[in-house]
């Protein structure tokens, strides 16, 4: 546990060199039993390619790195897809819930980075994303938000996959700006 202290967090296996892990948290639990305490583990991971698949799990087990090995795992298997504008933020804002913990996220110019707190970051940063502003609403609960933000990202929706539904053209879907220009130049005429 020290040890992943010291580097953040982060640790890259090289298993799977292809995926990076985030450890966000490890919760020690304690069992009162006739000879003493019996001490068990929980560890929370957010696992991801960081070019737009992002997973999490958890894992409980005796000792720590066993409960980091078993959370990883689960976060692979649990991996899903998110389609990011140009490579680097959301294609739309969005919100995401679970339970009493509440999420918003919203696309960003380019520069901006990363503004998320805590386990959004992490799961930001192994998603791939450079630009987003989010803020997290609710319950604190690091479980509570990495499932809140994976449910806002479930629901993202690229301009490609929206136009593809609706049989249309992606240009048809986005919105004109010459059209958007134009109309307010002919809205300062009239005044």
């Amino acid at each position: 546990m020290a040890r992943d202290n010291q580097r953040g967090g982060r640790r890259d296996r090289d298993e799977a060199p292809e995926f990076a892990d985030r450890l966000v948290a490890i919760n020690r639990v304690s069992k009162t039993v006739k000879g003493g305490k019996r001490f068990g583990f929980a560890a929370l991971v957010v696992v991801g390619d960081q070019k737009g698949r992002v997973g999490f799990g958890k894992g409980k087990a005796k000792e720590v790195p066993e409960a980091i090995r078993k959370a990883t795992e689960q976060a692979k298997r649990q991996m899903i897809r998110v389609q990011l504008r140009e490579g680097r933020t959301l294609h739309h804002d969005m919100h995401g819930r679970h339970g009493a913990g509440k999420v918003v996220m919203r696309t960003a110019p380019e520069g901006t980075g990363i503004i998320a707190g805590g386990p959004m970051r992490a799961v930001f940063e192994m998603l791939g994303v450079k630009d987003v502003v989010s803020k997290s609403i609710g319950s604190q609960n690091p479980y509570n938000m990495i499932r809140a933000t994976m449910d806002g990202l479930r629901k993202e929706q690229s301009p490609r996959s929206v136009a593809q539904r609706r049989g249309k053209k992606v240009a048809d879907i986005l919105p004109k700006r010459e059209d958007s220009t134009e109309s307010s130049a002919q809205v300062a005429e009239e005044a």
